[in-house]
Parts: structure tokens; C-alpha cells; sequence
């Protein structure tokens, strides 16, 4: 793994390719506690974990960069984890991020690039859901497929709603200048 002079830790794909499977229980827990899967018949559950994989990132180490390709939805099972976007060369942290939240979500709706960077502030244990996985499984189980990107596509909206108000918040107190 190559350090920066940020103290950020650049991802390294081969640390992450042997790892173990999730612990079942906790991922399981995690996942239950999630809109997308709450309702999710058990059988059904157990058929979503099983393409699941595991990751663990170090402190500081990038988990995704702004610009890569969006090919999985990240669901944090210990840790934290920072999204930032780059401009120019400055850094703006947009969220701070801990157990059962998940990010990279618009790239299970989208399959664009990633608009901002991932960051594990302390070691993180992460499960990851790769899009063609997903879409494998809707295609299998269609109906319960459907009410998991339902249930993703909620959040989204809801992030939305949120960033509008906070966007006409802002709004409002310039023009009261």
C-alpha cells in the first residue's frame, strides 16, 4: 500500500480479494436493521448474503475514488467511513458514515462514475454488493428484487429531499444579506 502526503492510504485490490466471508449473524443483524432488507423473507436473505463479500480497509485507506467506476453499494458492518469530494485541490467532507449506513448506492441505479471518494477513518469492515450480483438476483427473485432497490431507491430520494432543503436553506439566507 502506497501512503500519500495526506495521510490517506490508497486502496489496494489484492488485500481485499482473499478475505473471509462476513460473519453471517452480524451481517445479518446489520442488514435487518436496513430499509432495503428489513422485510425481506428469511429465505431470501439468506440467498442475498451468500453474494455478499467482505472487505476490511485500514485506517485511511480509500475504499473507492471520486471518478472510478460505480460498481457496488457498500454497507458498513464496524467503522467509519468518510465520503469527500475533490475540487481543484481542495477536499469537502460531505458525510461521516458508521454501522449499518451505506453508500454507493446510485451506482446499483445508475452504473456511473463515483461522484465523490470513501475513506476508512479507522479500520472498517465493510459488505459489498456488486452490481451484476444484484442484478442477478433480481433476475432470479424478481419480486423481492424489486423491493430491495425499492427500498434503495426511498433512500435516495430521501438524500434528495434532504439536500434540496439544505440547498434552499442556504438560498434563503443569501438573498436575506
Amino acid at each position: 500500500m502506497e501512503n500519500s502526503s495526506n495521510g490517506i492510504t490508497n486502496s489496494s485490490f489484492w488485500s481485499n480479494l482473499f478475505k473471509t466471508p462476513t460473519e453471517k449473524s452480524e451481517l445479518e443483524e446489520v442488514l435487518l436493521s436496513m430499509p432495503p432488507f428489513q422485510n425481506l423473507n428469511p429465505k431470501f436473505l439468506k440467498l442475498l448474503m451468500k453474494v455478499v463479500h467482505n472487505r476490511v480497509y485500514t485506517a485511511n485507506e480509500y475504499i473507492f475514488f471520486q471518478n472510478d467506476p460505480g460498481i457496488a453499494l457498500y454497507i458498513i458492518i464496524s467503522g467509519e467511513v468518510l465520503i469527500s469530494q475533490d475540487e481543484e485541490d481542495d477536499r469537502f467532507d460531505l458525510a461521516l458514515l458508521g454501522r449499518g449506513d451505506f453508500f454507493g448506492e446510485i451506482a446499483l441505479l445508475d452504473g456511473e462514475k463515483r461522484s465523490a471518494s470513501a475513506i476508512a477513518l479507522k479500520e472498517s469492515q465493510l459488505a459489498v454488493i456488486f452490481r451484476p450480483d444484484l442484478d442477478e438476483f433480481v433476475e432470479a427473485h424478481p419480486k423481492e428484487g424489486i423491493n430491495i432497490l425499492r427500498g434503495i431507491s426511498t433512500i435516495v430520494a430521501t438524500r434528495l429531499r434532504n439536500l434540496n432543503q439544505d440547498y434552499f436553506s442556504l438560498y434563503c439566507k443569501t438573498r436575506t444579506k
